[in-house]
């Protein structure tokens, strides 16, 4: 499977990822910033460039133009990794700074998460969409918090300090946060809705 890296304009990463792991390498225009000042060179540049001189740019990057002001930056290079055939995106800076770029930025892995598989990480761990059955690893003593967005129905984990028995949990009831692995593999399983997972780097917060 192909295997792409992202990384766009939330919170720059305090550690960064071996570039060799994947297969290309993304940002958009607003990420290119830190990027350089680490003297990463992307694959890959997208954005509408209103405010930056194209010229500037490393000879070595694909620049793609994306102008269109209905949708974000995320959801636009999102278009342009589905078609050049990846499946799987790691995506750094999607979390910090403005609070509600973090919410659009999870409503548009939302949207396309039948078509990638997707990991989001910032420097207190990593999150994402849960499948109707997934198995976290190598995870024991560390935070593990479910979060229903907004809805998911009959949960059910094992491994976790609070195990949940089939629970529905939703934005406007209960949600699943702060719980703690207490084996190195958790289970979850639901049966409708949505579930983002979250898992922190520290085992003990």
């Amino acid at each position: 499977m192909k295997k792409a890296l992202l990384f766009i304009n939330g919170e720059p990463p305090t550690r960064f990822p071996l570039i060799e792991n994947y297969d290309r390498l993304f940002c958009t225009d607003g990420a290119y910033h830190y990027l350089a000042n680490s003297s990463i060179i992307p694959d890959v540049i997208s954005g509408d460039f209103d405010s930056m001189d194209i010229a500037l740019f490393p000879e070595e990057s694909d620049v793609i133009t994306t102008p269109d002001q209905n949708l974000t930056d995320l959801q636009k290079v999102f278009k342009i990794i589905i078609a050049q055939g990846f499946q799987t995106v790691d995506i750094y800076g999607a979390s910090g700074k403005q609070q509600d770029h973090f919410l659009g930025n999870l409503t548009a892995v939302q949207q396309v998460k039948n078509e990638l598989s997707i990991t989001l990480y910032d420097q207190y761990g990593y999150y994402f969409f849960a499948e109707k059955e997934c198995v976290i690893d190598r995870c024991i003593n560390k935070i593990v918090s479910l979060y229903p967005f907004p809805k998911a129905k009959k949960v059910e984990t094992v491994g976790l300090e609070y195990p949940l028995f089939k629970e529905n949990l939703s934005m406007h009831g209960r949600i699943g946060t702060r719980n703690k692995a207490v084996n190195d593999t958790v289970e979850i399983r639901f049966e409708e809705g949505e579930l983002i997972v979250f898992v922190l780097n520290e085992k003990e917060q």
